[in-house]
């Protein structure tokens, strides 16, 4: 029986010598081991499986084939599984006293191999085949593959699985028109990219890739970016995301709790807005949203801080003149009482209040002054130069143009007026 992953072996006595592990651990083969007798054998039963001996731990790595036993019958102190969902596991030997950590190991593997390893500290017979204590052979550890690219149809494995420890896959020119499953199960995965394909709906299990870093969707049949994806993990760890050439018509509100995001491109879909809180990226500073549908940028963009940005082939507006006035007076009660709960930050959700009111809460109009508004507001444009954002910027026309229209919101009739210098 055995268990890939990275094995770290830690002795309890280096604190006391005033002395640190590595702190990182080794690619290893980890076998469940039958013990050689002492004194030749006679016939018995049973094959291969726990019992007559006793079993060990055997830990191989490719800079020491040979390997390292542990004994394990009486000898395991704790076991220490609390991440167990994520491929880590600890097993604590009384002698030697040391601590045997495990990680990016199959969840699933690592579940039935500790179930081995506390039968043989019982002393009970294990179900499972064990191993010989024999070097391990250098072809063991090909499975230990971080990296996979694959650009064409024949090259796809469709009767095997991926490698388990994989950091970084690539499936480009496959004809792919769902993401699939397999790739969900590779919980050390940090790029993704999926260019190049027909895939029309992402799977919301795509945000349990708590280490995914870079998501690349670039040229596929996508139609909307799911607001499970935005609430997942990936709000932790996305850092890079590419959806251009697909069908995207609006990206959702959610969308802007990615805030790990730094490089994000657009380019070549069907947008007609950014979202409204987009200024919440406070990471991002690669933006390319070139060849959408954009007739203005949100109040928030002048927020960002960019490093590059291009805005090229939009259909932009030119600002109107006149603004658009949408005030209620008196405030009606739902509009007083969600200005409240923003500008005071009091947590919502729709375990307190009806989902309908959360939404009305999120896409809530934010003012020059800071404070917010739901239905009851002034709708302004005026063009802003985007190098007030972006240190270097694509011309937005042919014309050689740099700046956009954006578009501003205000709560009351005194902040619009205090505000108008903006629409000279």
């Amino acid at each position: 029986m055995k268990l890939h992953c990275e094995v770290e072996v830690v002795s309890r006595h280096l604190p006391a010598l005033g002395l640190r592990n590595r702190g990182k651990g080794v690619r290893a083969v980890v076998s469940l081991c039958q013990q050689a007798p002492r004194t030749p054998p006679g016939p018995r039963a049973g094959g291969e499986r726990g019992g007559s001996h006793p079993a060990c731990l055997f830990i191989s790595t490719l800079k020491d084939k040979r390997g390292t036993r542990y004994e394990l019958k009486e000898n395991i102190e704790q076991f220490f599984t609390k991440f167990v969902d994520e491929g880590k596991a600890t097993v604590r030997l009384k002698e030697p006293p040391v601590d045997i950590c495990l990680s990016k190991a199959s969840s699933s593997s690592l579940k039935s191999f500790l179930s081995a390893v506390r039968l043989a500290h019982r002393g009970c017979d294990v179900e499972a085949p064990l191993s010989t204590l024999t070097p391990v052979k250098t072809s063991e550890f090909e499975k230990f593959k971080t990296k996979m690219v694959i650009t064409s149809k024949k090259d796809y494995p469709l009767s095997k699985n991926f490698p388990y420890s994989l950091e970084h896959l690539q499936t480009s020119y496959c004809g792919l028109v769902r993401v699939d499953m397999r790739m969900l199960c590779l919980k050390n995965l940090r790029k993704l990219d999926l260019s190049h394909n027909h895939i029309k709906k992402l799977p919301a299990t795509i945000g349990d890739l708590i280490h995914l870093q870079e998501l690349n969707l670039n040229d596929n049949h996508l139609e909307s970016f799911s607001v499970a994806l935005c609430q997942s993990t990936l709000q932790k760890s996305l850092q890079s995301l590419d959806i251009s050439k697909n069908k995207i018509k609006a990206l959702p509100v959610q969308f802007c709790q990615l805030r790990e995001l730094t490089y994000l491109k657009l380019d070549d879909n069907e947008l007609i807005r950014l979202p409204f809180k987009m200024g919440q990226l406070r990471n991002l500073r690669f933006l390319s949203a070139a060849r959408n549908k954009l007739p203005f940028l949100p109040s928030e963009f002048k927020n960002l801080s960019l490093e590059y940005l291009d805005l090229f082939g939009n259909t932009f507006e030119q600002p109107k003149v006149l603004p658009v006035i949408h005030l209620q007076m008196p405030l009606t009660l739902l509009e007083s009482s969600a200005r409240t709960i923003l500008y005071n930050r009091i947590p919502y959700g729709s375990h307190i209040i009806p989902f309908h009111l959360c939404q009305d809460l999120d896409t809530a109009k934010t003012c020059v002054c800071g404070r917010y508004s739901i239905s009851s507001f002034i709708q302004g444009t005026t063009t802003m130069n985007l190098h007030s954002v972006a240190h270097t910027v694509v011309l937005v026309d042919n014309m050689g143009g740099t700046e956009a229209p954006v578009i501003s919101y205000f709560c009351s009739l005194a902040c619009y007026v205090n505000s108008c210098d903006m629409f000279k």
